[in-house]
């Protein structure tokens, strides 16, 4: 029985070490792309009109409203995102142990799964609304 429980300690520490590295690298991504995002919106935005460049001057106060609809757009994609593989993981897992035991209920468990997918679409749903709004 102690062997039993030595192996679930040891998957316990690598699942929590393999999370928090996970975390860690979307918390990453995420930053550098704000950075990313922040650093490279210019206060002028150039547009093609019948062959000719017409640009078009933005103040300061537009370009930063525009810096941060670009960076909320990118930050509730990629919460949605991550949400969602979160939400999936733990629905996914549940409706494989159950599918496992009944396999009646193979059905049922994709419709949750569906449903926890649905979270990510949520949050590009919303960067679509903030990026038409700028």
């Amino acid at each position: 029985m102690s062997e039993q429980l030595e192996r679930r300690s040891k998957m316990k520490k690598s699942s929590t070490l393999s999370a928090t590295a996970i975390f860690s690298t979307v918390f990453i991504v995420l930053l550098i792309t704000l950075i990313s995002t922040a650093t490279h919106v210019h206060s002028q935005q150039a547009d093609t009109h019948a062959g000719q460049a017409v640009t078009e001057s933005y103040s300061p106060e537009k370009a930063k409203i525009i810096m941060w609809g670009f960076a909320a757009a990118a930050f509730s994609t990629a919460i949605g995102s991550i949400g969602a593989g979160v939400a999936v993981a733990y629905v996914g897992s549940a409706a494989l142990g159950a599918i496992g035991e009944k396999p009646e209920l193979a059905a049922r468990a994709l419709i949750y799964v569906g449903l926890a997918e649905g979270i990510a679409i949520y949050g590009l749903i919303i960067s679509i609304m903030i990026l038409g709004k700028i």
